[in-house]
């Protein structure tokens, strides 16, 4: 399993990586003005880490309704299907952004929203939460003597 979470933008998507060791980390950001370019970027982490599954963030209200980019979300999910034939996992994004961002200096918050850092932070929170739901459950140690 590799799998790539998906923070979805209209200016940037930010991405993570995890596998079957189901630790989630951050990739750069995509960035490019051209939509056509950010796709071209997203084919490439796709083929060069040999993804398997798309893991992408889902945004429900607070009160569990669908967002209002859902359907925006939703057309996203479609192309990435068709595109690269993989299963594309919907993930509950609820306070993501909200929570990476927290993590930073006030001050800088702004400046490292543009580079896509904030993005990337949330996409592999949202991986996280996935590999956490589908890790396999810890077998007890075999009885002596069996």
């Amino acid at each position: 399993m590799r799998c790539l979470g998906i923070d979805y933008g209209t200016r940037r998507i930010g991405l993570g990586y995890g596998d079957e060791i189901g630790v989630a980390t951050p990739l750069p950001a995509l960035v490019q003005a051209d939509p056509e370019q950010r796709w071209e970027a997203l084919a490439e982490v796709v083929r060069a880490r040999r993804i398997t599954d798309l893991v992408l963030g889902y945004p429900y209200n607070m009160d569990g309704t669908a967002g209002f980019k859902a359907k925006e979300v939703d057309a996203f999910a479609a192309k990435l299907r068709a595109r690269f034939g993989l299963p594309v996992h919907l993930v509950d994004e609820r306070l993501t952004s909200y929570e990476a961002e927290s993590t930073l200096a006030r001050g800088r918050r702004r400046d490292v929203r543009a580079s896509g850092v904030v993005d990337s932070r949330a996409a592999t929170l949202i991986l996280q939460d996935y590999l956490d739901q589908h890790r396999p459950p810890v077998l007890p140690d075999e009885p002596e003597g069996a």
